[in-house]
């Protein structure tokens, strides 16, 4: 057991604890990669190695518009067709768990 005599020593204790626990987090990773001319593929998942089905992954314009609405499947992944307008997808699994993905970064075929 940890004896702790200074007042600051539980301080301190309780600011390593969560700095531990951060260290353990996982981060979002996104990938999208397009399978033909017409059709993109993403695919989502953390850090840790887990998926993530259910995950938001929209497709938006540049003006900010939604043109694709989307969340990953069972699978974490989702296909859709390539809008006309340029275009980024956002992956969002919450606070701090965002990527986004701007068409110029999407591999070609």
């Amino acid at each position: 057991m940890i004896k702790l005599t200074h007042p600051l020593s539980a301080a301190l204790l309780v600011l390593c604890a969560g700095f531990s626990t951060s260290a353990l987090a996982h981060n979002p990773m996104c990938e999208c990669k397009a399978i033909d001319a017409e059709q993109i593929k993403c695919t989502g998942g953390f850090s840790d190695g887990s998926g993530a089905p259910g995950v938001t992954l929209d497709v938006i314009g540049y003006d900010e518009t939604i043109l694709l609405p989307g969340k990953l499947g069972a699978d974490s992944t989702l296909t859709f067709k390539k809008p006309g307008a340029e275009f980024y997808v956002l992956f969002d699994a919450g606070p701090g768990h965002v990527v986004e993905i701007d068409q110029a970064d999407i591999e070609s075929p």
